[in-house]
């Protein structure tokens, strides 16, 4: 039976219900691992959770998916006597090639501090072994081979790997939030960030094209592989449907140009409705400040003046580079650059600078004109 130590980072300083953060990751791992066919015992100990299973190569790769950890490493446990954890270091550094031309480093942690030796008296016993077995000089800024120990009071674990993780909080510890999520870059970037912040997403998306929607349900099953323990059901709207109300009335008063500005609203709107029904908290999109006409500040403001729910935008203060790379790092960019058809209701000239009281005086019109199709 192998082992895997995960370790998370903030949840650390949870204080009084940190247990319940620990809990809902360690839930979350069992999820993770399940579906990718993985047996394994998932358990605590200190700080630190500990994953056994036989199938230690296959499970890496859906724990640096999980949001809540750091960093993971297999390890080989050995009993807490100095002359196993030198046998044991001499080992890896073979198996690593540690050797006159591959420098190496020994970090030595110690959470039983019963332990006869510091953890800097481990390194330097250690490190010494290695150097005279192999002749290998220490590198402590830039090794080749990183020796990782850590001292328990039955077992210390040894390791050679580091893989990073998501970091961040437990999916499903910071409750729901609903995501406007379209078949672009930036929406799916979003969604991934609020999922690293401990939210259960619930994907709202406003159809325009067969193709659009491909895109966004796409993205949606890749974005799954960071949400194991909350499943991530997309709600699928009609777009035209949606803004149809306010299109035709915008056309009525001339003032096509408020059509982006009225969209977003519209769906914002809808998105609302949905968030009550589902027990969401908060609306996400994926704006980024003066990426395009509706994202100006001012057209911020406009656009969430009176909305029901608290809008976040996770990307507000992201450029296209920062996002892009991003999207590329979770694999949903691939995707979101495939062809589809544009928004057929963009009008010429968008309105790029709105205000709150033009916005009151275009919906007492549009209301004026309700009042007269009715009559």
């Amino acid at each position: 039976m192998g082992l895997i130590l995960v370790r998370y980072g903030e949840i650390a300083i949870k204080g009084g219900n940190r247990h319940l953060f620990v809990s809902r990751l360690r839930r979350n791992i069992r999820a993770a691992l399940r579906a990718h066919g993985i047996d394994a015992e998932v358990s605590s100990q200190g700080q630190r959770i500990l994953v056994r299973t036989e199938q230690v190569e296959p499970a890496l790769e859906p724990l640096s998916c999980t949001p809540g950890i750091v960093s993971l490493s297999p390890v080989v446990e050995v009993p807490s006597e100095i002359e196993a954890i030198e046998r044991e270091a001499l080992r890896l550094a073979a198996v690593e090639g540690v050797s006159t031309e591959r420098t190496y480093c020994v970090r030595a942690r110690r959470p039983w501090k019963q332990f006869p030796l510091t953890s800097v008296e481990i390194n330097q016993r250690v490190g010494g072994a290695i150097h005279r077995q192999f002749a290998a000089s220490a590198n402590l800024s830039q090794p080749d081979v990183t020796l990782t120990i850590e001292v328990r009071p039955e077992t210390t674990l040894l390791s050679t790997r580091t893989i990073a993780g998501q970091g961040g909080l437990p999916v499903g510890s910071e409750g729901k939030v609903v995501v406007l999520l379209s078949g672009g870059i930036d929406s799916p970037v979003a969604a991934w960030m609020m999922i690293k912040r401990g939210c259960g997403i619930i994907p709202v998306h406003f159809s325009q094209s067969e193709s659009d929607t491909a895109k966004a349900l796409a993205n949606v099953e890749q974005l799954q592989r960071y949400s194991h323990g909350f499943e991530l059901r997309p709600v699928v709207l009609d777009h035209a449907e949606t803004i149809a109300p306010y299109l035709e009335g915008l056309q009525r008063i001339a003032q096509e140009r408020w059509t982006c500005v009225f969209c977003k609203r519209a769906m914002l709107e809808r998105a609302s409705a949905v968030a009550q029904e589902l027990g969401a908290h908060a609306l996400v999109m994926g704006d980024s400040l003066g990426q395009v006409a509706s994202q100006s500040l001012a057209n911020l403001e406009v656009i969430s003046h009176g909305i029901s729910k608290p809008i976040l935008r996770p990307l507000i203060g992201l450029d296209k580079a920062d996002i892009v790379e991003l999207a590329r790092q979770i694999g949903t960019f691939d995707t979101s650059i495939r062809e589809a058809e544009p928004c057929p209701f963009l009008p010429k000239g968008p309105v790029t600078r709105g205000t709150v009281g033009r916005l009151k005086g275009i919906l007492q019109r549009l209301s004026q004109v309700d009042d007269r199709a009715v009559e």
